[in-house]
């Protein structure tokens, strides 16, 4: 039996957004143990908006887990935001983790929102001037985070859960200039430190949906712009290949992807 896991990011609510993810999020139970947020789940951050998330994703019937994006942190109201969302039953990660007991299996669940930095060969470094160094330690103090709670965690099925990108391969499709606004290396490496099955990430909404670590995880980049619907759901299991991951929309189409 397949963990089956349900993942969008960057809904940007607000009042004029309320209701369209609803109906589909409805069926939720039905299709899947659990939904994954990957961030930018408001506009710019503000705990009215977060009220606005509360009512179109609280309440589903299944466990609802976040991660933060730079979007939500724009009006510096973050504790109001999380503790908007914890009332109505979402949990929001940060360096941390969960675990859930599903009907395939123990899913661990490790979020964080991450960081930019850029990418192997194409990076910023922790060298001259302390706002570059602040800038990347950053980068690297949330990569760190992202990796300790990855491995704290016992569970059948690993999940990493982050707003900014891994690996560059899903940024494809965004302008090459803001790639190292979009991800770092070190969560990859933060990835690849543990059992990782599967990596969900949003923020490149021009982006590509399918990308690998250099270490072999599967990344998705779940962002709504990019998947087009309500959320993608993901079976992951022991009847599955190692490594193997298949997604079903929500239109029901099924795919597996190798």
């Amino acid at each position: 039996m397949a963990i089956r896991i349900a993942a969008v990011g960057d809904v940007h609510l607000d009042e004029d957004v309320v209701g369209r993810f609803r109906p589909a999020l409805e069926e939720l139970p039905a299709s899947a143990d659990v939904l994954l947020l990957a961030g930018d789940l408001t506009r710019h951050g503000t705990e009215a908006e977060a009220r606005c998330v509360a009512r179109e994703f609280g309440g589903l019937g299944v466990p609802v887990i976040a991660v933060l994006g730079n979007h939500d942190h724009q009006c510096d109201q973050v504790p109001q935001v999380v503790g908007t969302l914890a009332e109505a039953g979402i949990t929001v990660l940060e360096g941390d983790g969960v675990v859930l007991d599903c009907p395939g299996g123990r899913l661990g669940v490790a979020g964080v929102k991450g960081f930019g930095g850029g990418f192997a060969g194409r990076c910023a470094s922790d060298f001259g001037e302390p706002e570059m160094k602040a800038f990347v330690r950053t980068t690297t103090e949330s990569a760190d985070r992202l990796g300790e709670a990855l491995r704290s965690l016992e569970c059948d099925v690993l999940v990493a859960l982050s707003h900014y990108s891994p690996v560059p391969d899903t940024l494809a499709g965004e302008p090459l200039e803001i790639y190292p606004f979009l991800g770092c290396y070190q969560l990859g490496q933060a990835i690849d430190s543990a059992p990782t099955a599967l990596a969900l990430h949003g923020h490149a909404h021009h982006g590509s949906e399918r990308g690998t670590t250099p270490g072999g995880v599967r990344v998705r980049n779940v962002a709504h712009p990019v998947i087009k619907q309500a959320y993608s759901v993901f079976h992951l299991g022991d009847h599955l290949d190692q490594g193997e991951v298949s997604g079903v929309g929500v239109g029901g189409i099924q795919q597996t992807w190798s």
